[in-house]
């Protein structure tokens, strides 16, 4: 587990089954650098890293408004290493997560990371669902998705004894990986190499400065100031956001544009009691129905050998809310008044409801999973942990399905890359994203 220390001292510490690092120097005392990231989740440790391995002469920090990295998406989703099946073709999400997959298990190896290639079946239990398997296997072989295959009842069987469908796709290049721990490990690599990374710095402000720092004799070399809430400063060149659930108000407080608006989604998920783990062992998956707008219910095996089941999609009350009761008015006004969500809603709204009631009562919540496994029984689970999706909508009520990049206007606007949305798959992405990213940093900056 890697842990990084506040801003007592502006080098930060990173502790790593239980070896040291330190990564201060001289040079980074001054609390100046050349470019400052903006967001510690698996999106900016990427791309953090990609910058520094670049671009090893330049000075990064990261910035953290927790105490430690990865602790929100990053370290609530499902740790699926998706292949990039469900994608439109050409797309930015399809390319990024075919190449993200292969990076992955690369790293992952070099790494010596622990994961499990243990595939995924896309699985139709009523024959309605069959030519849209088949779409989705011919979207997947035009996303350059390997050895994907269509299997029989008797086939499924074989891989997944206890599931029972009519017909499924097999995707054996689908895995499970600790992705928070992959984040942590890009952190560790940014550190080695010299990054500095400020935890406990929550970026309430960006702006450009009127004056040098006193007692320089630099000028405006650094001529972005980032405060906290705290009322610490950085200065640096340019800027990068990756701010996943506040990526909209990062955006805001530089003077650029609100849209697309975050909206967070809870995904509350089951987990099968462990003596009853034997009844699954890969990833499971409905077939998408395209009137609605999230996945459904599946089955996950985790890296630790239980296995989550879900998740709902439900709106969150507060953007790190975790818990059914966690409210924070400014957040829920915020997405109560948006346009976008309420036209989503009245869109959605029987879906939305069914979503409710399944996450109220478990038993509804198996009697959809029974469809797949039907031996599984209401006995069989309990409740699990829950995670929130930055779901960025635009203001007709439409899900922002790509990735969005944003800059802005005038100096600062100048000097600034938002990340405003990198949707599901961004973890299993991320190492292809890093590298877009800084493809676009180095185009836009003259890195």
């Amino acid at each position: 587990m890697i842990r990084t220390f506040g801003t007592g001292s502006v080098c930060a510490h990173l502790l790593l089954q239980g070896s040291k690092y330190a990564t201060c120097r001289a040079a980074h005392h001054s609390g100046s650098f050349d470019v400052a990231i903006i967001g510690g989740g698996i999106v900016g440790l990427a791309s953090s890293r990609e910058l520094i391995l670049r671009h090893p002469n330049f000075t990064f920090t990261l910035l953290e408004k927790e105490k430690e990295l990865a602790l929100h998406q990053t370290g609530h989703n499902s740790g699926v290493i998706h292949s990039g099946i469900y994608y439109t073709p050409g797309s930015l999400k399809a390319q990024l997560c075919v190449r993200g997959a292969t990076l992955t298990y690369q790293y992952c190896q070099k790494k010596g990371v622990p994961y499990k290639r243990c595939g995924k079946l896309i699985v139709a239990v009523e024959r309605e669902e069959i030519p849209r398997l088949k779409a989705l296997y011919e979207r997947g072989q035009m996303n350059n998705v390997q050895d994907l295959r269509l299997i029989d009842a008797k086939a499924i069987r074989e891989k997944e004894p206890y599931c029972r469908g009519i017909m499924a796709l097999d995707s054996p290049n689908t895995g499970i990986v600790d992705w928070q721990l992959v984040a942590l490990t890009y952190g560790k690599e940014f550190q080695e190499v010299g990054g500095t990374v400020i935890t406990d710095f929550e970026a309430s402000d960006i702006k450009v400065a009127a004056e040098s720092p006193a007692g320089s004799a630099e000028g405006l070399k650094y001529p972005i100031i980032i405060k906290s809430s705290q009322g610490k400063e950085v200065r640096c060149r340019f800027v990068l956001t990756c701010g996943g659930l506040y990526s909209d108000r990062l955006s805001e407080i530089s003077g650029c544009s609100s849209e697309p608006r975050i909206v967070p989604f809870r995904g509350d998920y089951l987990v099968l009691k462990p003596e009853k783990n034997f009844l699954v062992r890969g990833n499971i998956y409905p077939v998408p129905n395209p009137q609605f707008p999230f996945l459904g219910f599946h089955f996950t095996p985790r890296m630790d050998g239980s296995v989550w089941l879900g998740p709902n999609a439900v709106l969150a009350f507060k953007r790190e809310g975790y818990k059914l009761f966690d409210f924070d008015t400014q957040d829920f006004i915020n997405a109560v008044s948006y346009r976008g969500l309420q036209r989503l809603v009245m869109k959605n709204i029987v879906y939305g409801m069914g979503e409710i009631y399944r996450g109220v009562f478990t038993s509804a919540q198996v009697k959809n999973l029974q469809k797949f496994i039907p031996e599984l029984n209401p006995s069989d689970v309990l409740r699990g942990p829950s995670g929130v999706r930055a779901q960025a909508l635009d203001a007709e009520g439409n899900l922002v399905d790509d990735f969005v990049f944003d800059g802005g206007k005038g100096e600062l606007g100048s000097r600034i890359l938002h990340v405003r949305n990198a949707p599901s798959p961004a973890a299993s992405s991320s190492l292809a994203i890093a590298e877009m990213i800084t493809d676009e940093l180095e185009k836009r900056f003259k890195l």
